[in-house]
């Protein structure tokens, strides 16, 4: 299990926003904040770390887990009006996973690239997704 991850970031001011802005949906929040260092959390455990630095992070892909497919969709609109790229509709994506993982990728400004996912419960159609990046 995986307890944080930690995402450095060049423009610290801007990409807070994006993270911000993409991950309320899912019901991420600030929780903590230090001088260029701050932490997001669903609920009370700070799990994603944004950090300012000159190396930024590089060649990484995050999956945050959603509790439905109308948070996938919100997580998709957000990121995007934050300054996502579309990388594609929603859908059911039985290859990723057998009873349906719908990703929602969103790329930040200049940083790894983030997806939402809602995995498909027994008796659901399966779960939807979008991507940006």
């Amino acid at each position: 299990m995986i307890d944080h991850a930690v995402v450095r970031v060049k423009d610290f001011k801007k990409s807070l926003r994006f993270y911000e802005s993409a991950l309320q949906p899912l019901g991420y929040r600030v929780l903590k904040e230090f001088p260029g260092f701050v932490g997001l959390g669903a609920g009370d455990k700070t799990d994603v770390w944004i950090g300012q630095d000159d190396a930024v992070t590089k060649g990484v892909h995050l999956a945050f887990a959603s509790r439905d497919r109308k948070s996938v969709d919100a997580f998709h609109a957000a990121a995007l009006k934050a300054g996502g790229k579309d990388n594609g509709p929603p859908g059911i994506r039985k290859d990723y996973h057998p009873k349906g993982l719908g990703p929602a990728g969103s790329g930040r400004p200049r940083g790894p690239a983030i997806k939402a996912a809602a995995r498909a419960s027994r008796g659901s159609s399966g779960a939807a997704g979008r991507s940006a990046s």
